[in-house]
């Protein structure tokens, strides 16, 4: 069942895919729709790639349970939980051609969906800053979240919304919450990497792009490095001066990239 969802700054929809677990997402646009999977700071993390699509194509940005005070239940506890939420999701809206773009955590979850398309419905994938693969010699460092910082300081460079986005809080935060970074444990778990990830992309048939922020301390370009390496014909993008989130840090270079890849693919 769907619930249209509308308040001041958003629109969009509420399912609920399994008894005692609402999903909010977040429905804005029109044209070839558009999967966009947030990561540890939660959706306004992302909110620049939104509006960057919302122009041209129909995005959906669904909230990851147990980020803005969303439900999870203790059972809903892995990266497959998330990819099965989703990929459902695709089908039950009946959407096809989907560009999945993930975000740090969220890259992750995306290329697990392009590995476990069955039904085809994912047209093209873009990975920035994406964790999930473990390489040896690396480690993904996991933002903490320590006091907001004082009146008029920005973010800084960590995955906190950024100017002109809004986390609810009255100051902006630097990383995510404590209740998203528990969250963010409970499905990465305790490795936060899949060793078998990496084999698995091989599987991937669609055009994929990796996008790196030359500066990422979280999630080093080693990282987009393997994931372009490891889907065929996928290629890499390092983007100068940025770091964790390059469509906040270098926006401009950073969809420079995205829609060049896209259109040499013919999106």
């Amino acid at each position: 069942m769907s619930t249209p969802t509308e308040f001041t700054g958003f629109t969009g929809f509420t399912v609920e895919p399994y008894p005692g677990l609402p999903l909010t997402v977040r429905d804005v646009g029109a044209g070839r729709p558009v999967l966009v999977l947030h990561g540890g700071a939660g959706p306004a993390s992302v909110n620049g790639v939104v509006d960057h699509f919302a122009t041209t194509s129909r995005v959906l940005a669904p909230t990851h349970p147990g980020w803005e005070d969303t439900p999870r239940p203790e059972w809903f506890a892995s990266v497959g939980d998330l990819v099965e939420t989703y990929l459902d999701l695709l089908d039950d809206r009946d959407l096809r051609d989907v560009l999945v773009l993930g975000s740090s955590f969220g890259g992750w979850i995306a290329a697990e969906m392009a590995v476990r398309d069955r039904g085809r419905r994912i047209g093209g994938l873009v990975v920035m800053g994406a964790f999930g693969p473990r390489l040896e010699g690396h480690e993904v460092r996991f933002p903490t979240a320590p006091p907001s910082p004082p009146p008029g300081e920005g973010s800084g460079s960590g995955e906190g919304p950024g100017p002109g986005e809004s986390s609810g809080a009255s100051a902006p935060r630097r990383g995510p919450s404590p209740a998203a970074l528990q969250a963010l444990a409970a499905y990465a778990g305790p490795t936060k990497s899949d060793p078998k990830l990496l084999h698995r992309l091989a599987r991937v048939t669609v055009p994929a792009l990796a996008v790196w922020g030359e500066n990422d301390t979280v999630v080093p370009p080693d990282y987009g490095r393997a994931y372009a390496a490891a889907i065929p014909g996928a290629r890499f993008e390092l983007i100068p001066g940025a770091g964790h989130l390059p469509t906040r840090e270098a926006p401009e270079a950073t969809f420079a990239a995205i829609d060049a890849f896209l259109g040499a693919a013919g999106r």
